[in-house]
């Protein structure tokens, strides 16, 4: 309490369990107790393990009303559409068929009926949340091989292919709705002040604790996704590491 700026940092595999909700009230409820919540200092935060989440819900892609999450899609779901979705349970798909969009031949792609080849983050201009909330922008350094293609550009051909037309037909125009719906998106490099009242709002989450011991969700620091999966150096530094041996050599 004697901290003058306190800051608590939780892990995204503590809320991962089936007490998640508990978790998570109970952090905040520490950070407004030692005061890491307040107008000149946001000193709670949670460390999120994919790209792109915090984006992703900065801009609501969350299940709405009567939709499904991940658990409920599994096995229950006539067509999947898999977006670079390769850390799921594929086993659990089921017999739906699967769509999946995305750069590499990971395990989405191997339980996938149809794969519409996408373009990898360094072969598109894209708009990225780090997972402070700083918006980030890139730019293309190379063009996707084949007949991949931008993410934004595929769902675009399928939603004229299926009737339902995206009001959009250029990564500018699409840019611009983006921005006009979330105008913090537009600010690059900037990060949004947080409001100390949404804390306050997360300590009052109920729910009690189990007796489940805390894991981490990265089961190999050097595979955590498709592209360090398709390396062979990071296949090396992973054996490495599983062997006890801390270093490679030059």
């Amino acid at each position: 309490k004697k901290a003058t700026h306190p800051l608590i940092i939780v892990g995204q595999g503590a809320l991962a369990r089936p007490d998640g909700a508990a978790v998570l009230g109970q952090a905040a409820k520490l950070a407004v107790a030692v005061n890491a919540a307040r107008a000149d200092w946001n000193g709670f935060a949670v460390l999120h393990t994919a790209a792109a989440r915090v984006g992703g819900l900065d801009v609501g892609f969350v299940p709405g009303e009567g939709g499904r999450n991940v658990a409920g899609m599994l096995g229950e779901t006539d067509v999947l559409f898999l977006l670079g979705a390769d850390e799921i349970d594929v086993a659990k798909t089921g017999g739906a068929f699967v769509v999946y969009i995305g750069t590499h031949g990971d395990k989405g792609a191997h339980r996938a009926n149809v794969i519409l080849p996408g373009a990898a983050y360094t072969e598109k201009s894209g708009t990225f949340v780090n997972t402070e909330g700083r918006v980030q922008q890139t730019n293309r350094a190379g063009f996707a091989p084949g007949e991949a293609r931008e993410d934004w550009a595929i769902l675009r051909a399928l939603s004229d292919v299926l009737g339902k037309k995206l009001p959009f037909d250029s990564l500018p125009q699409l840019r611009a709705k983006l921005y006009a719906e979330y105008p913090h998106l537009a600010r690059i490099d900037h990060v949004a002040a947080g409001d100390p009242a949404d804390i306050t709002r997360v300590a009052k989450l109920g729910g009690r604790l189990n007796k489940g011991t805390f894991t981490s969700p990265v089961k190999d620091f050097y595979l955590t996704n498709p592209i360090a999966r398709a390396s062979a150096v990071m296949a090396e530094c992973s054996a490495l590491a599983k062997n006890g041996f801390r270093q490679a050599a030059e």
